[in-house]
């Protein structure tokens, strides 16, 4: 996923952004990726403290936080100090 047009933010801003209720349009197959992208990230993040890069759309935008993805769920992604991001506003996660 083309990461250019996203605008970069620190992982603790996070918790000041409002995300939709609606899901991104995402094709069957891309979310499937998405999903495992999701797993990986977290084995990652627990495994080897290894970061990734989230993009996702808040409520303002594409926007792209490099974090360490801590744990997931069904409908969020959690990551430090508790900070979350629904699933269903990720587009992609780059891994390196």
């Amino acid at each position: 996923m083309i990461t250019q047009h996203a605008v970069a933010i620190p992982k603790e801003e996070v918790a000041n952004l409002v995300f939709p209720r609606e899901a991104v349009q995402l094709s069957d197959d891309h979310r499937q990726r998405r999903d495992s992208k999701i797993q990986r990230a977290m084995q990652l993040g627990n495994n080897e403290h290894g970061k990734c890069r989230i993009l996702f759309k808040d409520a303002e935008g594409l926007k792209v936080v490099e974090t360490t993805v801590w744990s997931f769920d069904r409908d969020n992604i959690v990551l430090k100090y508790g900070l979350t991001i629904p699933v269903s506003r990720v587009l992609d996660i780059e891994m390196p």
